[in-house]
């Protein structure tokens, strides 16, 4: 029952070992330390992209390294593997490429992991979100190097009651996004830091966001980044024990599905058609940087990558394209174009708004990327460059807004939130029946009710509020 997890652990390990691995051909290894010298030395205020200030070197072995730390502590505290295990994976491995390091991650778990004890938890509970977590690890570097009031103590502390406070904060977060923003915890910690950032002012701080942005890596990273996928869309189809044709077909069922979150698809669908999703999302995403004219360096890598680890948790093609093409829209229209750092970042992190797309409608998935491309850019500065995941809050705004909007006057329908337990998305491993799907008859025009056991379950997200019957699905 639980093969289609089996090979996450390894399957990370390697992938990470790899990364290293060209971390070291693709650099002199004379530049490695110190560039992972200047790595954990930095601020890592957004936007400090490591390849521009430390080589690729040293970039992808800080990304290895913590991809593998990250794995090792859902495996090692119980935590069960899941899809959302593949989306932490793809957060970590790409924000470690611009903003998060083997050092400034550590603080904020260990307050997570206080918070279990002070609830009397098993920290398995609350492993993934210690993970999470850590897209405040800016602030830790910040209190420790950068502020006016820095010292190692203080950015340690501060990284403390991060972790321990945001359990709470992002589980009453979930519930007020309906599902509609896949980025929580950046709304999360968005709100956390638009408190912390002016106390810091008062106390005559002025942290403030930065921009290293490397150029020139276009080819090399696009060969790695093409054979990464090509292989994830390969082993897909014929290395994961189903015929090809069920892959496929998997794959084209997933394709319907809403992405409103939770849409566990590894366990609705299993590995094979996750993976083809991951390769093609991948290749969208680095499609679009180059749409645009833009750069592939750690940021936007970081993006693409997740991309591809929510690709096992909401995200397809159908969902993503029209809010990319929202954003570049609205890149157009605000005088700027595609290829400003932060509208590259914007067109693919923006892509957590997915769900609005799938869930309304292409069109409204256009309009939700067009907003974000405005508001993204000024969600950035209340919180000075600390939140790395700034597309996560903004999106979360979006979201909070359109959800209720667009139901009551587009839909005639009466809003209501979400009554989700926000751990169920990382307790939860048990394969999701989908046979049942589309299976209804009419009669005279009268529906013919299916068996109450026959209806996945009931946390299956892509039912509309009022549905009872999983052909609804948008």
């Amino acid at each position: 029952m639980h093969n289609r997890y089996e090979k996450i652990f390894p399957g990370t390990i390697a992938v990470s070992c790899v990364m290293m691995l060209l971390g070291v051909l693709l650099d002199d290894p004379a530049n490695i330390l110190p560039g992972l010298y200047h790595i954990v030395t930095m601020q890592d205020l957004l936007i400090t992209d490591y390849v521009y200030i430390a080589g690729v070197g040293a970039t992808l072995i800080n990304s290895g390294l913590v991809t593998i730390l990250s794995i090792l502590i859902i495996k090692l505290s119980g935590d069960p593997f899941n899809g959302f295990t593949i989306v932490e994976m793809g957060l970590m491995a790409g924000f470690s490429l611009f903003g998060k390091n083997v050092f400034n991650i550590w603080p904020i778990i260990l307050g997570t992991w206080l918070y279990a004890k002070y609830q009397k938890e098993p920290f398995a509970k609350y492993a993934s979100v210690a993970l999470l977590a850590t897209s405040l690890a800016p602030m830790v570097s910040y209190m420790a190097l950068g502020s006016i009031h820095a010292s190692l103590p203080l950015g340690i502390l501060t990284g403390i009651v991060i972790g321990f406070v945001l359990p709470s904060l992002s589980a009453y977060t979930y519930k007020i996004q309906n599902g509609m923003n896949l980025y929580n915890m950046g709304f999360a910690c968005g709100l956390l830091a638009m408190m912390i950032v002016p106390i810091l002012t008062a106390f005559g701080d002025h942290p403030d966001s930065a921009l290293y942005w490397a150029e020139g890596y276009n080819g090399t990273f696009a060969i790695v980044l093409g054979v990464l996928c090509a292989a994830a869309i390969l082993t897909g189809l014929f290395a994961t024990g189903a015929p090809p044709w069920a892959v496929w077909a998997g794959y084209r069922r997933l394709l319907s599905t809403t992405g409103r979150a939770p849409s566990d698809y590894l366990r609705m669908f299993g590995a094979g058609p996750v993976l083809v999703n991951m390769g093609v999302n991948g290749l969208l995403g680095m499609a679009y940087v180059f749409i645009v004219g833009g750069d592939l360096n750690g940021p936007t890598l970081g993006g693409i990558f997740t991309i591809m680890g929510f690709s096992a948790f909401g995200k397809h093609a159908f969902n993503i394209v029209p809010v990319m093409a929202g954003i570049a829209l609205g890149a157009y229209g605000m005088h700027y174009t595609p290829d400003y750092p932060s509208l590259q970042l914007a067109g693919l992190f923006g892509t957590t708004l997915a769900p609005i797309a799938g869930h309304f409608g292409w069109p409204y998935g256009i309009l939700a990327g067009f907003i974000h491309s405005a508001l993204v850019l000024q969600t950035g500065g209340p919180v000075a460059g600390l939140n790395l995941y700034n597309n996560g809050f903004s999106g979360g705004l979006i979201a909070i807004v359109l959800y209720p909007t667009i139901t009551a006057i587009a839909r005639h329908r009466r809003p209501k939130l979400r009554d989700e337990d926000y751990y169920d998305l990382f307790e939860e491993d048990q394969p999701i029946d989908t046979s049942t799907w589309r299976t209804h008859e009419k009669v005279s025009g009268q529906r013919v009710e299916e068996p109450a056991d026959s209806v996945p379950d009931s946390r299956f997200p892509d039912l509309p509020e009022d549905a009872d019957d999983p052909s609804e699905v948008h």
